[in-house]
């Protein structure tokens, strides 16, 4: 779900909460080493996302913050923030080549440059977030 998040609208905060959960609290922030990603540049998009960042002319970053329940990836474009809202069980992460990444969920992607040791930290404690409140699937009974 693709979400202009600039403006604080509680409509809008409770999909976002309703969809990935509410943020993390400071303790489990601490426990976790941080929940946010380092700048993240962007190399590629989906056509929904690509139109809004064809807007302006500025680098087009993003980052990611965890979630109980899933992520968000935040960019820019014309003053506006929008946010990816991702649930874990509809996450979809590829190693690209040596240095990206593609962020997936149903018919939105981004792909991004994954040049330093730091990003590609970010994204194995991603993963591995996601592996350990992962429900129980079928094949483990």
């Amino acid at each position: 779900m693709l979400l202009n998040v600039s403006y604080n609208d509680p409509k809008v905060k409770q999909k976002v909460d309703a969809e990935v959960g509410k943020p993390f609290t400071l303790k489990e922030r601490w426990a976790l080493g941080g929940i946010g990603s380092p700048k993240l540049f962007m190399t590629d998009a989906s056509v929904e996302i690509q139109n809004l960042l064809i807007l302006d002319n500025n680098l087009n970053t993003c980052n990611i913050e965890m979630r109980p329940k899933g992520i968000i990836v935040r960019f820019r474009s014309l003053l506006e923030t929008y946010g990816l809202i991702i649930p874990y069980y509809k996450l979809t992460l590829y190693k690209g080549d040596f240095a990206a990444y593609s962020i997936h969920r149903d018919q939105y992607f981004i792909k991004v440059k994954s040049d330093t040791k730091a990003i590609q930290k970010y994204f194995k404690k991603l993963l591995d977030y996601k592996a350990d409140n992962a429900p129980t699937s079928i094949e483990d009974l």
